[in-house]
């Protein structure tokens, strides 16, 4: 990997922990470049796998989640496609498994109410 696409990857790190913090998550610090496991430390309960490079490398990140999976923890997977800045954060698309999403949608209120 080039020495640009990494520091791109580790910027894209530090923007979105930058972004958690001001979202509701204060202790989300990113973790750097070449270390393993979590690409955000500091959001309790969820695995951030971070792609800031060309194309779509879904099954890539999805294997590398799959990988290091923790009960109860929530995988994500943060998309920077290229040309998108940080000025554009908030359509950086995440992708998560989709019976992660609907588990989600259903606590959000959508759907059937859970039942208790």
């Amino acid at each position: 990997m080039s020495q640009s696409r990494k520091h791109r990857g580790y910027r894209t790190q530090t923007i979105q922990a930058a972004y958690l913090k001001s979202h509701g998550f204060p202790h989300a610090e990113p973790t750097g470049a070449g270390r393993q496991g979590s690409d955000i430390l500091g959001t309790i309960g969820i695995d951030w796998e971070i792609a800031a490079r060309r194309g779509l490398p879904i099954l890539e990140k999805m294997r590398q989640l799959e990988e290091r999976q923790q009960d109860g923890k929530l995988g994500i997977i943060l998309l920077r496609p290229d040309g998108m800045g940080e000025q554009t954060i908030e359509r950086w698309p995440f992708i998560v498994c989709n019976a992660d999403g609907v588990r989600l949608l259903r606590q959000a209120g959508y759907g059937d109410p859970l039942e208790d």
